[in-house]
């Protein structure tokens, strides 16, 4: 009887622990889960320094393997672990690498000179070298801001690439304006800088709002979740401003479309066609620009690829991969 005893208190602790941690520190909660996920998908988080400058990234496999490194870079105000849902996908073998974007999560906090598109694209070559990814050409891809980082890499380092993957990406002069970038004209042309920004919510409300702005397909998150990804973000929502500014800002809005003539590497573009953030009439204007890039319109999809359709997105990567890897064999066969 009181071994049945002893057990039951052994396994009302955790249980206890469990729910006061749901109640008390959502937040932690969500970072121990995404730790969990990290370990179930064989991702190690490692860091790297360029001088004084930390960079913080998950990676998995060893780069010099069939199929290039894959180099992710993540959105706004997200983190590596956004690529989780991808990587889940992606072969097991496959040598990936997800870094926190410059100021984000583990990666250092500098100033703004590092948070504009050009400084962010320098970052990211500092990272490279700093890890030995640029020992061979790699795949770059790049979703919403981390995509017009990925397309302004591709034209300012052609030697270190062998493809580039744009999702969703800002940057561009869009032919049409997007249900986002027509809320930031209204808020422009009435001068309400107090206004929240839709993309940096700091109550459940605003956060409800930005995930129905960036997903079509309604996210049902538990009230507690809800709390954890919102405690987690308001800490850093005086650093996600000052990003913002820089990245809408004169020298960073149309970074992209500017440096498109620039890009040589083969590209794939994959655009949600419901995304109210930027709009999918962006695939357009890679399309004709660019007339060798490959665009995948997913139906159904917003502006949240990798949350919202992870097993399409990294199958149509592994995909364009393997067809880059035949072509240049047949290349070689005719050389």
């Amino acid at each position: 009887m009181e071994l049945i005893v002893l057990s039951g208190g052994i396994l009302v602790v955790p249980v206890l622990a469990f729910i006061t941690s749901v109640l008390f520190w959502p937040g932690k909660l969500l970072k121990a889960y995404n730790w969990y996920w990290r370990r179930r998908l064989g991702l190690v988080v490692r860091y790297s320094n360029y001088g004084s400058y930390r960079f913080c990234y998950s990676s998995r496999g060893t780069p010099g393997g069939a199929t290039p490194t894959l180099l992710m870079l993540h959105g706004f105000s997200a983190t590596k672990d956004m690529w989780l849902p991808v990587v889940k996908y992606l072969p097991r073998n496959q040598h990936v690498v997800c870094v926190d974007m410059p100021g984000h999560e583990g990666t250092s906090r500098t100033g703004a000179e590092d948070y504009c598109i050009q400084g962010q694209v320098r970052r990211i070559h500092q990272f490279v070298q700093s890890i030995g990814l640029d020992k061979k050409p790699f795949h770059v891809v790049g979703t919403s801001m981390g995509g017009n980082v990925a397309g302004v890499y591709a034209a300012n380092y052609p030697d270190y690439l062998c493809s580039a993957t744009l999702i969703c990406p800002a940057g561009l002069v869009y032919p049409t304006d997007s249900e986002f970038i027509s809320r930031l004209r209204e808020l422009e042309k009435n001068d309400q800088q107090e206004e929240p920004i839709p993309l940096i919510p700091s109550t459940i409300k605003e956060l409800e709002d930005m995930l129905t702005l960036c997903c079509f397909t309604p996210i049902n998150l538990p009230r507690p979740a809800m709390r954890g990804l919102l405690d987690n973000r308001i800490p850093n929502n005086g650093f996600y401003k000052e990003v913002f500014m820089e990245i809408v800002g004169e020298k960073s809005r149309h970074s992209l479309q500017e440096n498109l003539h620039l890009i040589t590497a083969p590209v794939q573009v994959i655009w949600g066609k419901e995304d109210q953030v930027v709009d999918v009439s962006g695939a357009t204007v890679l399309q004709s620009t660019l007339p060798n890039c490959q665009v995948e319109l997913l139906e159904n999809c917003g502006h949240s690829v990798a949350l919202e359709r992870p097993r399409k997105a990294a199958n149509l990567i592994i995909d364009f991969l393997s067809a880059q890897d035949a072509g240049g064999e047949k290349a070689k066969k005719h050389s």
